[in-house]
């Protein structure tokens, strides 16, 4: 395989999403990697041009790092498919179940793979819910989320009827459905996924209430460590989790999984990602890295899958 076997390719990046400006950083990110590696990538805004133009400007093929709505609910993905036009990452299937987490949780409770207890409020209930029976039903602390937005966008925790009620408004801002989890006391892990395969554990430690926003993407505070600290044994069977997870929603290519552990040692699987951030404070390219992939590698590994469907 050369550079030249790629053609011309294009970056989505950006977009319309509330996840625009980390998309920006990821796709630059992609784009200096590809281009490092004597591949003709070029970057490709939806928000400021049209896909016609993938076609009138002769691209050959589209690596997708565009977050959150319109890039990684599987929108994209089929408008892609229409056009016949190659692109790295997980079909429409997979995509619009890893954004939405209600219907992920769905599927993985299905299949009786390890999730936290929750419940489901649509915008219209939010008036009618009784905060403090919902808090005793879920233990007494819950984290809020909405819907179908990634990076932690309108996340907030609540261990108060009060909180509960201010959370669920908040979520609502962001989506029509709630999803309101039981919390869980105890360290969160996330796993890449590339080709199928899980790569090497990383566990997330912050100062925060939780891995939200600024815990991400611009605070100074959060470590990451890999080698996790986990058993062999442990690793292994977190590992076995997030392939089973990943495929269990159709995702397929690259990826990662959101995972916590509580004070007992049980997992539970908190969400799937199907175009997880490629900043140069993400997570796939660390745990690429403990597995001995360059980041440069890693790009051009993901861009291949679309020379092998």
């Amino acid at each position: 395989m050369s550079a030249n076997d790629f053609g011309k390719v294009a970056v989505m990046l950006g977009g319309n999403s509330a996840e625009r400006d980390v998309s920006l950083k990821s796709g630059m990110a992609v784009l200096k990697g590809l281009v490092a590696k004597g591949i003709d990538a070029h970057a490709f805004d939806p928000a400021a041009h049209s896909l016609q133009e993938l076609i009138d400007d002769g691209f050959d093929r589209v690596f997708i790092a565009l977050h959150g709505r319109g890039g990684e609910d599987g929108s994209m993905q089929g408008a892609l498919q229409i056009l016949e036009m190659p692109y790295t990452g997980s079909g429409v299937l997979g995509c619009a179940l890893g954004m939405d987490k209600v219907r992920c949780k769905q599927i993985w409770d299905s299949l009786e793979l390890p999730t936290a207890n929750w419940r489901v409020i649509t915008q219209n209930e939010i008036e009618q819910v009784n905060a403090e029976a919902l808090l005793l039903e879920l233990g007494g602390r819950v984290i809020v989320k909405p819907a179908r937005e990634g990076s932690s966008i309108g996340m907030s925790s609540a261990d108060s009827a009060q909180r509960l009620e201010a959370a669920l408004k908040f979520a609502a801002e962001f989506d029509d459905d709630i999803l309101v989890e039981q919390w869980i006391e105890g360290p969160e892990y996330t796993i890449g996924l590339l080709d199928g395969n899980a790569l090497p554990v990383i566990r997330l430690q912050t100062p925060h209430e939780f891995y939200d926003f600024e815990a991400k993407y611009q605070a100074n505070d959060t470590q990451y460590h890999c080698p996790a600290g986990l058993s062999d044994e442990d690793e292994a069977k977190l590992r076995r989790l997030a392939e089973r997870a990943f495929a269990a929603i159709g995702a397929d290519g690259w990826g990662r999984i959101d995972v916590m552990r509580n004070t007992e040692g049980d997992w539970f699987l908190l969400e799937a990602n199907t175009v997880p951030g490629m900043t140069e404070k993400s997570l796939v390219p660390m745990a690429a890295k403990a597995a001995g992939l360059s980041f440069n590698d890693l790009v051009e590994r993901i861009l291949a899958q679309t020379l092998e469907r």
